[in-house]
């Protein structure tokens, strides 16, 4: 399983109130570090659309362990664990150093562009991700 790994400042947009980065942003970042690990595969939005689909979110679950503050460099990491038929689950985390602030796994499902029905991963994409590439 390849890791992919993105860095990430705390803006004081990411903060509440409190200079604390908001819960929903962890989310935001994690959504990055996907969406740039598929584009490292040679998958960014316009290879993906070529196919006339789409990936959308199904499941989510994200533990928070400790907070990232306002200036904080963060490493964001992505790295596939399981492809299905019409599915990929990545498990991921949100560090500041060595230490873990977040983790947790997501499920993006192949969906048809107009219908937004489920669609078998092009084979070719799937290959790749299952090989870990």
């Amino acid at each position: 399983m390849r890791e992919y790994s993105l860095p990430v400042r705390v803006y004081i947009e990411d903060t509440d109130a409190g200079g604390i980065v908001y819960y929903v942003n962890y989310l935001k970042f994690m959504e990055r570090a996907r969406t740039e690990w598929m584009r490292s595969a040679g998958y960014g939005k316009t290879a993906i659309f070529s196919h006339d689909s789409m990936f959308v979110v199904t499941e989510t679950a994200i533990k928070y362990l400790k907070p990232a503050t306002l200036d904080d460099e963060l490493i964001v990491t992505a790295a596939v664990s399981a492809v299905r038929g019409v599915s990929i689950t990545f498990e991921q985390s949100v560090r500041r150093g060595s230490e873990i602030l977040c983790q947790g796994s997501v499920q993006v499902a192949c969906v048809d562009r107009q219908s937004l029905k489920p669609r078998r991963i092009p084979a070719d994409m799937r290959a790749q991700l299952q090989n870990g590439e």
